[in-house]
């Protein structure tokens, strides 16, 4: 019984240009007690294998997690899998803007101990007791509200490169990070202003907006499905777009464009640029924003000590990389001294 995926990137990608098909991007959350994670995830993993789904999700004893990369003509089936799971029944899923059908390239289904890091004693406080959703036009209709703090959930390397217009966006690198931060700035404002907070999908908001509650924020919403869903309503509805700039995504489009505006800077140069990239020293692997002139000139690595590596052969490469692990680096999400814009 195969129970994990077992083909490399560049085989599946083979087979996904072989197939020739469209694939579909979507995502979807929920916070639920689920008795037996690692059964529930082995359960998962056999009906979307079967599917010819890719994806990372995470599982665990408060809920799900679930990017996926799913064949058109599997969707509907899809959604009838996810109908017979009572706690799933008519989950929203959220569509991609971007089409890539190689946005994810595996099929990676992990238990862990939460569904989104945000090192908090779940046990405190009421979870469900969450915030007011709001749809796009609420939203828009908050956000203009003078009385209004409008809070971006996100890391920074996420608001870099695209927001709300007029949002507060935390200079942090984690979402633990993030609640701490902004409770400590708005604690003056915990019941004479509107809390209003979004983020990617609406995961992380639904636990910020109850642990806020419980922090005492008396007016505490949330931006229903994240700015995914904002930007489907915005174009379905002809809805005022608030957001500008890029959308940061978990996958391998980086990013998704939500309007033409260029909010940040090239890391390299200073020149105007949101393209996200890996230093292509694999002993690196730092994520950046990059040019394209700084891409061709540095060779797509971060720094001239990376471009040097990548000049010596793959065996010479691997031997630098020998027991060291992955580098730290790869966490500092744009941090790194080497980058002379750094945010």
């Amino acid at each position: 019984m195969q129970l994990y995926n077992k083909l490399s990137a560049i085989e599946r990608a083979a087979l996904i240009d072989e197939a020739g098909k469209d694939r579909i991007t979507v995502s979807f959350y929920q916070y639920f007690k689920i008795e037996t994670p690692q059964l529930f995830r082995d359960k998962l993993f056999l009906e979307w294998n079967a599917l010819d789904i890719l994806g990372r999700i995470y599982v665990s004893f408060e809920g799900i997690n679930a990017q996926l990369s799913v064949p058109s003509e599997n969707l509907y089936s899809l959604k009838n899998q996810l109908d017979n799971i009572p706690f799933l029944r008519d989950i929203r899923l959220n569509v991609a803007l971007a089409h890539d059908n190689k946005s994810f390239l595996k099929l990676k289904i992990k238990v862990k101990n939460k569904i989104v890091a945000d090192g908090l004693k779940d046990e405190t406080f009421d979870v469900t007791n969450r915030g007011v959703h709001l749809n796009a036009e609420e939203f828009n209709t908050m956000l203009a509200d003078p009385d209004t703090v409008c809070v971006d959930m996100r890391n920074h390397y996420e608001s870099e490169i695209g927001h709300f217009e007029g949002a507060v966006t935390p200079d942090v690198d984690t979402f633990r990070a993030s609640l701490d931060v902004i409770e400590e700035d708005l604690k003056e404002n915990k019941e004479d202003k509107n809390l209003l907070m979004y983020c990617t999908g609406g995961i992380r908001c639904e636990k910020a907006s109850a642990y806020y509650k419980h922090k005492g924020f008396k007016n505490v919403f949330q931006l229903e499905g994240g700015i995914i869903e904002y930007t489907r309503q915005v174009k379905a509805e002809g809805i005022e777009n608030k957001f500008i700039g890029k959308n940061f995504v978990f996958d391998h489009r980086r990013a998704e464009k939500i309007t033409e505006d260029v909010v940040a800077s090239c890391h390299q140069c200073g020149a105007p640029s949101d393209t996200h990239t890996n230093c292509a020293n694999d002993g690196c692997h730092l994520l950046f924003i990059q040019c394209d002139a700084c891409s061709e000139t540095m060779e797509n690595t971060c720094s001239v000590k990376c471009q040097d590596v990548i000049q010596l052969s793959s065996e010479a490469q691997k031997e630098l990389r020998r027991g060291k692990g992955n580098s730290n680096k790869i966490f500092k999400k744009g941090r790194s001294e080497v980058l002379k814009f750094k945010k």
